[in-house]
């Protein structure tokens, strides 16, 4: 019969800081699911390995209510018959895909709900997730799905995948036949339970969902053994605790929220209020007797009986097959007689020596301790870990010591058992990360380095679970690494060190890709610094390789650079220029244009001179300094040649009055007026400067007409002048040479539109990704220009602009290039009317024409 399928997610193209895909792994109201990474690119591909080979018959989907996915294609993978099952060896086959809707209706409070019948055979399953629906709440682009449920059967063994009658048992894994009472109780082979229903778990207390599943169990047996009126008390039990569920659901969401809001005294009073309705309903329904925990229909025996009076019956006796989320209880005084599953190993020989029992207990668990440590208590009993959360640092270090030895002498047996008792070991050992005191942080570095260098290769554990161990450490040793203790801090970035050439877990490349993500830019200057000196560190180590690349390098710079703190950005810029002197320009490729408008943040003048050195150029600035110097050094040339008209000028008349003066004193003779002769017209040629009437020539084609009046300048721009073109979005006048420049920055509409890497056009936002994967554009070539209407690179020159846009041969898309031709007389100047006086300089990019 159809069940509800466990599974883990293997394989995410990529994740959000806080939304990571490891969260599609549990279901409950408390459940954050996925995100993806912000400006993604898409689709996104999410993998989840099932417990077993399975045939699926249900699928479902619970999308993030805006946060929407267009379409969801779904594969199922298998491997081939004798072939490890990795997700490397998987081969895929397209099941189909269903489309969401954009949940403007709801208002985007609600969440839909996909369901998909399907009938196929596989160990993965793979959803490729497509771009995001557009709407006012999702600014980065991003998906999100809350949870995944797969419903199926597990197939015994491949010869049965055409068998649908033989399947493993949901209890204990057993492969067993259909049982036909129970397929006559339900008169329906492929009947799913609303049970195991995605709505059921998403929507229900944790512990009172597992707590329904064992009632109904009861019900089905109680009906097949004809106890018809105990039947019919499970029945109003369930109803009633499904709707406790759903109620106690929304107080722990309520509590969650007063927690995030840093509303203590609200989150404690919700939690006294769960407790207690909790109990309340447990005794009023008499859940305890209604799941008969002693296996007898008689009344509880009398030993039972204070016991259950205080404690609610979740805390007794529930399924060792519960979910990690599940709280365990205070523990009867027999507690300690049960059998473990640590003792199941060989008792030590008589000649060793055994470490006598400690007289003095810590002090009991809470209730949410007992809840979180749940696992861990399964594994190496309440004692051990009941020292773990004990107030004595002592006591929580010999629980870790404890743990060290069980692990270091526990026999190669059972590769399930090795795998669950690692990951209780790694729960313990994330508390004991976060310790503050240096002896329980040194006793859980070293149990973690057991582990990953001698527990793992003893027992074989899968690369999915070294790395899943990795990834959830690496967090508790990131924040260790911020702390203000100058020793604890050290040691932590010296075990990253060390665990990224550990030989099972270099080959994952966990390490790398975990530190270089980028970070907050909210987290604390201490924190963010150790995070961008272990990037350094690694960087330095590696290079680009082990799962470095100059992407995700460039992309934990790019935003560390954002950060408030110096001493993060100081670090980030030796990152960058590091990069810069290995890898060269692609480095440029992360950051702003180099351009004046850059250049005005210190930041960014900084790197841009750095790399100029690098390259061997003048920077900017010294080419800014050399052009004052040269004129200055011209202005003074020109005054001193002033001067020395001036001394000719004052010499010439003195010599002139001279002469007047030596002449002896005379009768002056009338002279006769001679005609003045005619002086003869200048040529084109000679200073034309003197004669050039600036105001009638456009500034921006060089045309001189003298209709050029203030008014008539104004319609040559408006109308006619090939160097300019007006705005689609704005409809302003601006230079096609910065048409990109003034949509990216200066218009109106500039939010709609991006930048692609590739060629360096404004694309529109909505058709910026495709545009990007597509990779048809023409590629922007260094030191040219690239223009926005024919898409071509041009001459970096100082005409090329001119060139291009003026001439018969330039830029066919410039419909105002013909005007330009039509106006250009037989035998004119290259590019339009007649050139004026070489004085007359192209203004820069930034004139906008009225």
């Amino acid at each position: 019969m159809p069940r509800k399928l466990e599974f883990h997610v293997v394989h995410a193209s990529g994740e959000d800081d806080i939304h990571k895909a490891g969260d599609l792994n549990y279901h409950g109201p408390l459940a954050k699911g996925w995100v993806a990474s912000r400006f993604c690119l898409y689709p996104q591909d999410i993998v989840i390995q099932l417990e077993g080979r399975a045939r699926l018959r249900k699928i479902q989907i619970l999308s993030h209510q805006f946060l929407i996915p267009t379409k969801i294609e779904f594969f199922v993978g298998d491997v081939p018959e004798g072939t490890t099952p990795l997700l490397e060896n998987a081969r895929y086959t397209r099941l189909g895909y269903v489309s969401l809707s954009d949940n403007e209706k709801t208002g985007f409070k609600a969440r839909e709900l996909k369901s998909v019948h399907v009938d196929a055979v596989g160990m993965f399953l793979r959803l490729n997730i497509h771009k995001n629906h557009i709407n006012k709440h999702n600014l980065y682009n991003q998906v999100g799905i809350v949870a995944i449920n797969v419903i199926g059967e597990v197939i015994r063994k491949p010869s049965d995948i055409t068998d649908p009658d033989l399947f493993v048992d949901v209890s204990d894994n057993r492969p067993v036949d259909k049982d036909p009472g129970v397929e006559g109780f339900f008169n329906k082979p492929d009947y799913i339970s609303p049970l195991d229903d995605l709505a059921f778990d998403m929507y229900q207390d944790p512990e009172i969902a597992q707590i329904i599943r064992r009632l109904e169990r009861k019900k089905q047996e109680a009906v097949l053994q004809e106890r018809y009126e105990y039947a019919k008390k499970l029945k109003e039990a369930i109803t009633e605790l499904q709707k406790v569920g759903e109620k106690l659901g929304k107080m722990e969401v309520e509590k969650r929220q007063a927690v995030e809001n840093e509303d203590y005294d609200t989150a404690a009073a919700k939690k006294v209020q769960i407790d207690e309705f909790r109990l309340q309903i447990y005794r009023d329904l008499n859940v305890y007797d209604l799941l008969e925990p002693t296996g007898t229909r008689h009344p509880v025996p009398v030993e039972f009986e204070s016991y259950r009076q205080q404690t609610p019956p979740r805390l007794m006796e529930l399924d060792r097959s519960s979910p990690p989320m599940m709280m365990h209880s205070p523990l009867p005084m027999n507690y300690d007689e049960r059998p473990l599953p640590a003792m199941k190993r060989p008792p030590p020989l008589p000649e060793e020596e055994v470490e006598p029992e400690i007289n003095q207990e810590p002090e009991p668990m809470t209730e949410v301790d007992l809840r979180e440590a749940s696992t861990a208590i399964d594994v190496f009993g309440y004692p051990l870990v009941s020292k773990a959360y004990s107030k004595t640092w002592s006591y929580r270090e010999d629980a870790l010591l404890a743990v060290y030895k069980q692990m270091q002498e526990l026999a190669v047996r059972d590769k399930e058992e090795a795998k669950t008792m690692m990951r209780a070991a790694i729960f313990l050992v994330k508390r004991g990360i976060d310790d503050k005191v240096y002896a329980v942080f040194k006793a859980a570095l070293n149990l973690l380095r057991l582990i990953l260098t001698d527990f793992v290769p003893k027992h074989k554990i899968p690369k999915q679970d070294i790395s899943s161990a990795v990834e959830r450490t690496l967090q508790n040793l990131f924040h260790k690494s911020g702390e203000t203790v100058k020793r604890s801090r050290d040691d932590a970035k010296k075990f990253i060190f060390e665990l990224a050439e550990f030989p099972d877990v270099k080959p994952s490349q966990a390490v790398p890709h975990e530190c270089v993500k980028p970070i907050k830019l909210t987290v604390a200057p201490r924190l963010a610094q150790s995070r961008a000196e272990i990037v350094e560190k690694l960087y330095k180590t590696h290079g680009l390789n082990d799962g470095l690349t100059l992407d995700n390098m460039m992309g934990f710079c790019t935003v560390a650079l954002n950060h408030n703190a110096g001493e993060v950005r100081e670090v980030t810029e030796r990152i960058i220029k590091q990069l810069y002197r290995d890898h060269g320009t692609a480095v440029k490729n992360y950051l702003p244009p180099d351009d004046e408008k850059a250049r005005k943040n210190t930041l960014w003048r900084q790197l841009f001179e750095f790399f100029d050195k690098v390259d061997g150029k003048p920077s900017k600035s010294d080419l800014r300094k050399q052009k004052q110097d040269d004129e200055a050094k011209k202005q003074e040339e020109i005054v001193a040649l002033q001067k020395q008209l001036q001394d000719l000028r004052q010499m010439n008349n003195t010599k002139e009055a001279e002469k007047e003066n030596a002449k002896p004193a005379a009768r002056k003779k009338p002279e006769l007026k001679k005609p003045l002769p005619k002086k003869n017209p200048k040529r084109a040629d000679e200073d034309e400067v003197s004669t050039f009437n600036t105001e009638r020539i456009c500034i921006f084609c060089s045309e001189r007409n003298d209709a050029f009046t203030e008014e008539g300048l104004d319609i040559h721009y408006w109308k006619s002048c090939p160097m300019l073109k007006r705005c689609a979005n704005c409809k302003q006048v601006v230079e096609i040479a910065t048409y990109t420049d003034h949509v990216l920055t200066e218009c109106e509409a500039k939010s709609n539109f991006g930048k692609c890497p590739r060629c360096s056009e404004a694309i529109p936002r909505a058709e910026l990704d495709q545009h990007i994967a597509d990779k048809t554009c023409n590629p922007f070539k260094p030191n040219m220009n690239h223009c926005p209407l024919c898409h071509e690179n041009l001459s970096g020159h100082e005409d090329g602009w001119k060139d291009h846009l003026m001439t018969r041969e330039g830029c066919k898309q410039n419909p105002r290039r013909l005007i330009a031709l039509n106006k250009q007389p037989t035998g004119g100047a290259k590019g339009g009317a007649r050139q004026p006086p070489s004085k007359i300089s192209r203004p820069t990019a930034k004139k906008t024409p009225r």
